[in-house]
């Protein structure tokens, strides 16, 4: 069941349980994570093709909002799968070479998405903050250079990981990972060998993606000084509707994230299945849950589902 690959052993498979200790009704959880999948896809796909088909939605918060949908998708898509595999087909073995390749994919696009939504932000700033100059400041080019940016970073950031898991020895043929998918620090726990740099560096990765709140919270302090200044009621309520969805976005993404990395850390009386399901719906309701949100808070993506379902003569209440 292993290979020597110089002086490490890695396995050919590992086993990934599912959610341990709660083996018994995996096929009860698969339901609600299958609905919210399914709910992912549809919500996300409908923000994707609403922007491309609707030429007046060319502002640089569609421009986010398209890549936040893009990210959402795969994030999801990396993830559940695996998730209902295991839950329905007993799919727990999964290649080494998949497992890392899933752990860089999923670490990854959770970093871009950190990145997007500081991006989002800044675009909520400039319009409030600075309407008259907000074409002329983001441009397609600086558009283009944030994204690149974040991703570039991201990608930098978490490539170093896939090196510490592959120098890693494992001394056991049957590797069982107590997780639903493969993730840094629960491959790396699972080795023989020494995993403190995998531990600092793990540490290091996550400080930095945990400072993006930082710019985002100077961005909103400044935006609702903005907003409170406004002379008009009515242009006060829209400002604060438009960043009352930007920072529901925002905890639905931080707040499980920043629950999972405290309690995975420190929560060590916390049953290890609250920590699984944690880690799970972490990747799974953010996705489901930003297209509903903006769907509902934004007025030209709401109108424009509203004019497809009427065209196609589907009953609105279904939206």
């Amino acid at each position: 069941m292993t290979y020597h690959n110089g002086s490490t052993f890695h396995p050919i498979t590992f086993f990934l349980i599912g959610i341990p200790g709660l083996e018994e009704v995996h096929g009860w959880i698969s339901l609600p994570f299958c609905f919210i999948y399914i709910v992912a896809l549809l919500g996300n796909v409908t923000i994707l093709l609403i922007i491309k088909m609707d030429q007046t939605l060319r502002e640089p918060m569609f421009y986010f909002l398209a890549i936040l949908s893009t990210i959402d998708l795969a994030l999801s898509t990396t993830s559940v799968p695996r998730m209902l595999g295991i839950f329905w087909f007993n799919a727990h073995e999964i290649n080494f070479g998949a497992c890392v390749a899933q752990m860089f994919l999923i670490h990854s696009f959770t970093g871009i998405e950190a990145g997007v939504l500081v991006a989002m932000a800044f675009d909520r700033y400039v319009a409030i903050c600075a309407p008259l100059r907000y074409t002329a400041i983001l441009t397609s080019r600086v558009l283009m250079s944030i994204t690149l940016y974040f991703v570039i970073l991201t990608v930098l950031l978490t490539l170093p990981m896939i090196y510490l898991i592959y120098r890693l020895p494992f001394c056991q043929t049957h590797v069982i990972i107590p997780h639903s998918y493969c993730e840094h620090m629960g491959i790396a726990k699972l080795s023989c060998g020494n995993i403190r740099v995998n531990g600092i560096y793990g540490l290091f990765v996550v400080s930095v993606f945990l400072l993006n709140p930082v710019p985002i919270g100077i961005s909103y302090v400044y935006i609702l000084r903005a907003v409170f200044r406004l002379p008009s009621q009515d242009a006060r309520l829209k400002a604060l509707g438009t960043c009352g969805s930007h920072i529901a976005v925002l905890c639905v993404f931080y707040i499980p994230s920043l629950f999972s990395f405290l309690s995975h850390r420190f929560g060590h009386n916390i049953p290890h299945y609250i920590h699984i399901l944690v880690a799970n719906l972490y990747l799974v309701i953010p996705p489901s849950l930003n297209p509903i949100i903006y769907g509902v808070r934004t007025k030209q993506i709401r109108e424009r589902v509203l004019h497809v379902l009427l065209k196609n003569k589907i009953p609105t209440i279904l939206f």
